[in-house]
């Protein structure tokens, strides 16, 4: 695996708008929590009003707005899930 597939960034910008890269699939988002997996492994965004403004299944870029206050990191496992989205993006 080179390099450049492993990569993901996630830009915060005035806690009001987040754009990540390097995303996998998305497994769950309501206003709350979005659940999601990167090549680097699985994050959880929380805050409120939460809303996914833009998705690119070629890229793997997502763009988030709303009031976000945490962002979560969990298992670094990049084989553990590959999802619809991971799919599109082979």
């Amino acid at each position: 695996m080179q390099n450049e597939n492993l990569h993901h960034n996630a830009i915060l910008e005035d806690r009001s708008r987040l754009l990540l890269t390097g995303v996998n699939d998305v497994e769950s988002f309501d206003e709350k929590e979005l659940r999601l997996y990167t090549k680097l492994g699985e994050l959880t965004v929380r805050g409120s009003g939460l809303k996914v403004s833009e998705l690119s299944t070629e890229t793997g870029e997502l763009s988030v707005s709303g009031d976000v206050s945490a962002l979560i990191y969990g298992e670094k496992d990049r084989t553990r899930r590959v999802g619809v989205i991971g799919k599109l993006l082979r």
